[in-house]
């Protein structure tokens, strides 16, 4: 790719005040995400998971799903929910099952193993989420989660 000198880039249009507030937004996410990441693997390693197989198992922790189905929950392609279930069914914390609504598509499903590591992960998570709560009010968090669940919901019928 040829990149042209500096002069001759076009100019992008001017941003309004709401356009400069989501950009700091998607900026503060992207950082979010990182700490929320770190804490996640840390708080995985007592089920003896990481962030990425607890993840998947969230996403079949009440019912059975798709690999497929398991991506568009969680926000993940399905070739890196496969990768993740083909090793979570490995170490026996999930199985597959047969699917009645899709013959090739079967149904990942947590196993008592899986459940297991989930609790464990639960009794740390737990008073890890009371500490850091403690320092945000409920109304903002509350009206955070609104805005986060607005936010997907535009971004995914883009």
């Amino acid at each position: 790719m040829t990149v042209p000198p500096r002069e001759e880039w076009p100019k992008p249009g001017r941003q309004s005040e709401g356009g400069v507030v989501l950009t700091d937004v998607v900026l503060a996410t992207f950082r979010l995400n990182a700490r929320l990441m770190e804490a996640a693997q840390g708080l995985a390693a007592h089920g003896g998971l990481t962030a990425a197989w607890w993840q998947v198992l969230g996403g079949v922790l009440d019912e059975p799903r798709s690999v497929a189905d398991v991506g568009r929950i969680m926000g993940v392609s399905r070739q890196g929910v496969q990768r993740i279930a083909d090793l979570l069914v490995e170490r026996g914390l999930a199985e597959y099952r047969p699917n009645p609504a899709h013959r090739r598509a079967k149904l990942l499903a947590c196993t008592e193993a899986g459940y297991w590591a989930i609790r464990q992960i639960s009794i740390a998570q737990h008073p890890w989420a009371e500490d850091v709560v403690k320092s945000v009010d409920l109304d903002d968090l509350r009206t955070t989660l609104t805005t986060m669940q607005a936010l997907i919901t535009k971004l995914e019928e883009a």
